[in-house]
């Protein structure tokens, strides 16, 4: 046969479909490589920066499925592609356990920790402080002021709440905030009940509150308070009366603060929480003893003092005599006409 006769037509187009066929799929595994490389970048990679450089905020609702979640995160500009996110989701095993709440991402977070903290249930944590010895009427305005919470909380009795720092999730309703500051109190209190030093002149819990919520409001010096709860102590095992100036407060004011001097005559009015003029505790407490005041009604110290008076320093001055009291009663006056105070 001659070398210049032509070659078979099906031959050439067999090669010619080889070349195309192993060319496509080059280029399909380039851009598959390609793809996964993104793909893989995307997840693992700095996220897409938000448009002022601050933390980007995000509110995941309750029973919010994968894709509602994805397009929140895109549209908040957290991840570049939902697609990815919700494909990383499903390959980790995280799709079913993403947690709803409000979220903060850091500008160009990775989509690795979005998924992360979602799946962990990162949320942003809020919190509301109670002060110690504020009453329950003062505790709802805080909770009010709350612009985070929702809902109207009701009224409950005075001295039920535990003084307290609170964690909550925007959107949480008031009322449940406060039955948890209820709930602690309650807690606390049972605790500190069943260690209580025998033969305490208090009979039930609530008693011991009440206390509690004098010797509270009596000073503001954490170490005082287990000799204040002994004082008082003292003086109900005596028979006497308490004698204390918050108690008359009180029952004038609803424990807001009195803005002057009490009078001579609102130290004899006989209002059921003038402890001048009554005998034992108050009907109620007179604001929210923290744990503090709590655990020193419960075990006080044992010491004779049955008076105390303002030292001038932000304390007081304790005594075991009238006699003693009489002089730090006049040191305290010397010390109030010397300062103007």
């Amino acid at each position: 046969m001659s070398r210049n006769a032509p070659r078979p037509a099906g031959l050439s187009l067999m090669r010619r479909l080889a070349i195309v066929a192993t060319s496509a799929f080059a280029t399909l595994s380039l851009a598959l490589v390609v793809v996964a490389i993104w793909a893989i970048w995307s997840y693992r990679g700095p996220g897409p920066a938000t448009t002022d450089g601050q933390p980007a905020v995000v509110m995941l609702r309750k029973g919010a499925g994968l894709n509602e979640i994805a397009a929140s995160l895109e549209r908040a500009k957290v991840v570049r592609s939902s697609a990815i996110f919700i494909a990383a989701a499903q390959v980790t095993g995280a799709a079913r356990s993403l947690k709803a709440g409000e979220y903060e991402f850091a500008s160009r977070a990775p989509m690795s920790r979005v998924l992360g903290d979602i799946r962990a249930g990162k949320i942003v944590r809020h919190q509301v402080t109670i002060p110690e010895g504020i009453t329950v009427e003062m505790a709802l305005e805080i909770l009010n002021k709350e612009d985070g919470l929702t809902g109207v909380a009701p009224t409950p009795p005075e001295g039920s709440i535990l003084p307290e720092t609170y964690d909550y999730q925007r959107g949480e309703d008031r009322a449940a905030v406060l039955q948890r500051m209820m709930d602690a109190r309650d807690k606390l209190l049972a605790t500190l009940w069943a260690k209580r030093k025998p033969g305490l002149p208090i009979s039930t819990p609530e008693e011991a509150v009440i206390l509690a919520s004098i010797v509270e409001k009596e000073t503001g010096v954490a170490s005082e308070r287990p000799q204040v709860a002994s004082v008082f102590v003292n003086r109900l095992m005596r028979g006497m009366r308490l004698e204390s100036d918050p108690t008359i407060i009180y029952g004038i004011t609803k424990g807001r603060p009195l803005g002057r001097r009490i009078f001579l005559s609102e130290l004899k009015a006989p209002t059921p929480y003038n402890t001048y003029a009554i005998q034992g505790l108050p009907p109620t407490p007179i604001a929210n003893p923290g744990r503090a005041s709590i655990a020193a009604v419960l075990d006080p110290p044992v010491t004779n003092y049955i008076f105390f008076v303002a030292d001038g320093s932000g304390g007081h001055a304790f005594a075991e005599t009238y006699a003693e009291h009489q002089r730090n009663v006049e040191k305290w006056r010397a010390w109030r006409a010397r300062t103007g105070k």
